[in-house]
């Protein structure tokens, strides 16, 4: 047996972590699992002769854990279109008071999740 550890910034939540285990315990070869949440890390014990290391790897970064986490970054501006017709929001200080007060904005709900979250999907919708 040997042993390898990955850095998955994308390893956020603790849904992760079970997601993580399920996918790379099903894995021939695989036969134990640690993933932290908290340090965003994942260790895998694994036989060498049944599984290379390079497929665990390509296994995780399909699944969208290894690799940066993409994040919209803030511009100054009150909230601006992105791809179509999605917002990204903003908050504002106002120079009057010198604190954030508040803000809102009617944002459509366009069928995916509001923060990127590897291995979940868009939530189907079930017609009764």
């Amino acid at each position: 047996m040997e042993a390898k550890s990955f850095e998955a910034p994308a390893l956020y939540g603790d849904h992760h972590v079970s997601e993580v285990r399920r996918i790379l315990l099903e894995l021939t070869g695989v036969s134990d699992v640690y993933a932290s949440s908290a340090f965003q890390v994942i260790e895998v014990q694994y036989d060498p002769e049944k599984i290379k290391a390079e497929q665990i790897s390509a296994c995780l970064e399909a699944a969208g854990y290894l690799g940066e986490v993409p994040m919209l970054t803030e511009t100054g501006v009150a909230a601006e279109k992105i791809g179509g017709d999605h917002f990204f929001r903003h908050t504002a200080v106002y120079e009057t008071v010198k604190e954030t007060v508040s803000f809102a904005q009617r944002v459509d709900y366009s069928g995916r999740p509001l923060w990127p979250c590897p291995g979940m999907g868009p939530v189907k919708m079930i017609d009764e």
